[in-house]
């Protein structure tokens, strides 16, 4: 897509919001977006686009909330400085450095209260990774908590006086570590003198099974995925 193209099918502006979704080869906010309704818009939607980088993202000076749901927003990924931005929604892009991110924001954003990170890999939650358990999400949010404070609900959860508590005295060390590269396995050669890999046991392709539980989170959103999950006592 070019910078400058717009496709109006899919543009919606009503007062001071603003939302351009579902375009799959929109890989950057077009600039013909920020030139005609920067300065007017205070809400911002861009879910469901291929969106790589925020360049440009800074003509919407005004901006107090941001939703970039189901992107392709990777760690290298740039914030310019918002001063109005309460609200930002990164749910589902591919986000794997969560410190890293977390700086960006409380660098960029400082008056943001509501953040969701939901179907990233920087966020430990039980849909989106069947390794996880509750207790690892709970550690991610104490560190979360403990480097953006001025936020007033992750996820889909509000930040309770309990957990903002415990972020002050643990956060510092429930940092989210990413795996690190398991070393290279040797391979002992066979009698011939060359190498000889595992082998493969062809028999088990496609019978991998999922496991499915229960979780805390609640939809309330519109295009948001952040609040998009059942809670228990609705089941």
């Amino acid at each position: 897509m070019e910078e400058n193209h717009v496709n109006n099918f899919a543009l919606s502006f009503d007062g001071n919001k603003l939302s351009y979704c579902g375009q799959e080869d929109c890989k950057r906010i077009p600039v013909a977006l920020g030139k005609m309704y920067g300065a007017k818009v205070h809400y911002l939607d861009l879910s469901y686009n291929s969106i790589e980088t925020l360049r440009d993202l800074d003509q919407f000076c005004g901006l107090e909330e941001l939703i970039l749901d189901n992107n392709k927003l990777g760690d290298g990924a740039a914030f310019p400085p918002l001063p109005r931005l309460r609200t930002l929604a990164l749910n589902n892009n591919q986000i794997e450095d969560l410190e890293g991110l977390l700086d960006k924001i409380r660098a960029s954003f400082p008056a943001l209260t509501y953040l969701s990170l939901l179907s990233n890999k920087a966020c430990p939650d039980q849909l989106s990774d069947l390794d996880k358990d509750e207790s690892d999400y709970q550690r991610y949010r104490y560190f979360v908590i403990y480097k953006v404070p001025t936020l007033q609900f992750l996820d889909s959860r509000r930040i309770t006086h309990q957990e903002r508590s415990e972020a002050l005295k643990r956060g510092e060390f429930t940092r989210v570590r990413r795996p690190e590269a398991a070393p290279p396995v040797s391979v002992a050669p066979t009698a011939a003198g060359t190498l000889r890999p595992l082998p493969v046991d062809l028999a088990a392709l496609g019978k991998h099974k999922g496991a499915y539980g229960k979780c805390h989170y609640k939809y309330t959103g519109k295009h948001s995925e952040g609040n998009r999950f059942i809670v228990n006592s609705d089941l």
